[in-house]
């Protein structure tokens, strides 16, 4: 019972400091995805309107549960890789900006 109480009390204060490290981060993604992303995907990740009238809303909403339910591997791929229309935007990120780009869009899903 004092184990498991000392592994609570372990995890909530690496949640409680790693929490600003996290929100830094979707903050330095916000920078790349308003560079790369926004013209596409919007400001809120529901999709950019006149776009979504070409490649459809399904295709640009990034907040919906479907993208939410995804692995993280499987949405850095689609990140770095494109899928479909999607351009390869990733290829140019370390996969430190890749990763602050995926926090930052699940971040708008919040």
């Amino acid at each position: 019972m004092e184990k498991l109480s000392w592994l609570i009390l372990v995890l909530s204060l690496e949640i409680i400091l790693l929490s600003p490290l996290w929100a830094a981060e979707a903050k330095d993604g916000k920078a790349i995805y308003d560079k790369l992303c926004i013209s596409c995907h919007g400001a809120d990740g529901k999709g950019n309107p006149a776009m979504s009238k070409v490649f459809g809303e399904k295709a640009l909403n990034i907040v919906t549960k479907e993208t939410a339910q995804k692995k993280d591997d499987e949405a850095l791929k689609v990140i770095t890789e494109g899928r479909g229309k999607m351009p390869a935007s990733g290829k140019g990120l370390s996969k430190s900006e890749q990763k602050q780009v995926l926090e930052y869009v699940r971040s708008l899903a919040k």
